[in-house]
């Protein structure tokens, strides 16, 4: 019973830091700073964070999976362990893929029009991978 608790908080936990994070913190960066360089570094540290929380998390929640689920179905357990799995690879495809890539033109200057156009698309898949994140997040918290 007590890690049924504790795998419910874990989830809660990267649910609620993913959209504090996303929908929170970061656009109230943009829209309070004036300076959007600054305000991109904020947010770059704090999705990075939130990666490494994620990370954690994924693992935390795949032992507590194992562990404290006796009771469940297999088929619960599987959508249990498949909503994870995705959670952690949207980590990885944004954080360890895109990210750097990211960077990498951030560190251009964004002065030329095709890096600001690559860097729009990148960002524009990144966002769309952390609101799938977050989508699966409420269902797995849902699922608990």
């Amino acid at each position: 019973m007590a890690l049924a608790k504790v795998r419910l908080l874990v989830a809660a936990l990267w649910a609620g830091s993913l959209w504090a994070v996303g929908y929170l913190v970061a656009p109230t960066l943009f829209a309070t700073l004036s300076d959007r360089t600054l305000a991109g570094s904020i947010a770059g540290s704090m999705f990075h964070v939130e990666a490494m929380v994620s990370l954690g998390c994924g693992v935390a929640m795949g032992v507590l999976l194992w562990l404290a689920t006796p009771a469940w179905t297999p088929k619960r357990r599987r959508t249990a362990l498949l909503l994870i799995v995705a959670m952690v690879m949207c980590t990885v495809a944004s954080h360890f893929g895109l990210q750097p890539m990211m960077a990498e033109l951030r560190a251009t200057g964004l002065v030329d029009e095709a890096v600001k156009s690559r860097f729009g698309m990148l960002h524009g898949i990144s966002s769309s991978i952390y609101l799938v994140q977050s989508l699966l997040a409420g269902w797995l918290v849902w699922k608990q």
